[in-house]
């Protein structure tokens, strides 16, 4: 198991060019099952998760051409759904929550597809009913087997349908959709996910021939068609990398560009931040973070105590809440964070209140911050990451603190941050990876 060894102290400073977006980059490579001709992705980042889907799509006969880092063409004209039943195919899914997007395309073009429980961060109950009631209400039929825990779903023709969705599920709004574009007849998905990456999705999917409408609302309307082609398609830039990047800058930084950041994607993610006294400073498509001596959390308009809080697009994403954390334990003032969405993602501030921070964590989903203004560092530890999203605020605040840290379990960050140490040391940092 690899682990990180930080010493903590150093400045940053330069610029960092944000990765391609994990969560887009997942489900447009399921999107390449719905059609037998070449489709180019670019921008596509170099991490765990993103190589793990890649070679899941190749063991089941998708052809991948690399054509130049974070560049290539995948052709599913030679699909063996063989492979769908073999437990290796099940060892994948166990290590990739994407795999469950295979669903949806397979069984709109194949009429079979094979659901394992998939992997994935280790954050609270992550259910799947969004995902099995679309592809249910559109036709497919769903079979269990206990002993190898596989889900078997079939349709001899799916056929379009209204469906209310049960939570504004991200993935499984993906999968309803690819399933719907080869449905017969028309498709309306009400409580639709309208994350930048399902927008991204649905519009690659009208440039290979699919007809959707209302895209960037809850209510999606979809006109199956009979098949679709080929197309190219650039994966935008991470918002949870470039915000993981603003919160780095605060506390860390002596003037920090992130550079083509897509900024009219973010939604609130910049004014989140300053609402914890941050100056972000949008320059045409860079945000420049300039050295924070100091940063002061707002209070409401009527002068009632900060909470931020997740809530489904275009509220703030969840996954940048244990950053936000991390920054507000060096802000003025305090703020309660509030994860509505995951009961478990909290709980690494255990290791936070280890390094001198002064939370308090009321139960699995809120937690108060009180800031210390820079007028205390927190202190070098051994931790050990939890999640991708924790592991990423843990290496913020080692990189803050004063003294040697190391992080335990790194995989987890590796699977959503593409070469983290060794852009992070370009800029300042002192990172050392060991095995």
């Amino acid at each position: 198991m690899a682990s990180f060894i930080i010493e903590g102290g150093h400045r940053l400073s330069g610029e960092i060019v944000p990765q391609g977006a994990k969560n887009e980059a997942l489900q447009v490579l399921c999107a390449t099952l719905l059609t037998d001709e070449s489709v180019r992705i670019t921008n596509l980042p170099d991490i765990a998760d993103v190589n793990n889907q890649i070679r899941l799509l190749q063991d089941l006969g998708v052809r991948v051409q690399r054509n130049a880092p974070g560049d290539y063409t995948f052709q599913a004209d030679r699909i063996s759904s063989d492979f769908l039943q073999n437990e290796a195919f099940v060892l994948h899914c166990a290590s990739l929550r994407g795999s469950v997007m295979l669903a949806g395309p397979m069984l709109a073009r194949f009429g079979k597809a094979v659901v394992a429980k998939p992997g994935g961060d280790q954050i609270g109950r992550r259910r799947l009913d969004t995902h099995f009631q679309g592809l249910q209400t559109l036709g497919g039929d769903f079979r269990y087997d206990p002993e190898t825990s596989l889900f078997t779903i079939t349709a001899e023709r799916l056929r379009g349908a209204y469906m209310l969705l049960d939570e504004a599920s991200v993935t499984g709004t993906a999968n309803i959709v690819m399933a719907s574009v080869l449905a017969e007849g028309t498709t309306t998905i009400y409580n639709a996910a309208c994350e930048p990456y399902v927008q991204q999705l649905c519009r690659m999917l009208n440039r290979m021939g699919a007809r959707i409408q209302g895209i960037g609302s809850n209510l999606l309307t979809i006109e199956g068609v009979s098949s679709l082609h080929g197309t190219e398609h650039t994966v935008l830039p991470d918002m949870i990398e470039v915000g993981s990047f603003i919160g780095m800058a605060a506390m860390v930084g002596d003037g920090i560009r992130i550079p083509q950041v897509s900024y009219d994607q973010l939604g609130i993610i910049p004014d989140t931040f300053r609402r914890l006294g941050i100056q972000v400073m949008r320059e045409g498509d860079d945000i420049f973070v300039p050295r924070q001596d100091h940063y002061e959390i707002e209070s409401f308009i009527d002068g009632s105590f900060m909470t931020l809080a997740d809530a489904p697009w275009p509220g703030l994403t969840p996954d940048l809440l244990s950053v936000l954390l991390v920054v507000s334990t060096q802000a003025k003032g305090s703020v309660l964070i509030h994860q509505k969405m995951f009961e478990s993602r909290l709980f690494f501030v255990d290791k936070l209140i280890d390094m001198g921070a002064q939370i308090i964590l009321c139960d699995p989903h809120r937690a108060v911050v009180v800031g210390h203004d820079h007028q205390r560092q927190l202190h070098g530890g051994r931790m050990t990451s939890p999640d991708i999203r924790a592991g990423i605020a843990l290496l913020i605040a080692a990189m803050s603190a004063e003294g040697r840290s190391q992080i335990d379990n790194i995989g987890q960050i590796d699977r959503g941050y593409q070469n983290i140490e060794q852009r992070l040391n370009a800029i300042g940092a002192r990172i050392r990876r060991i095995e």
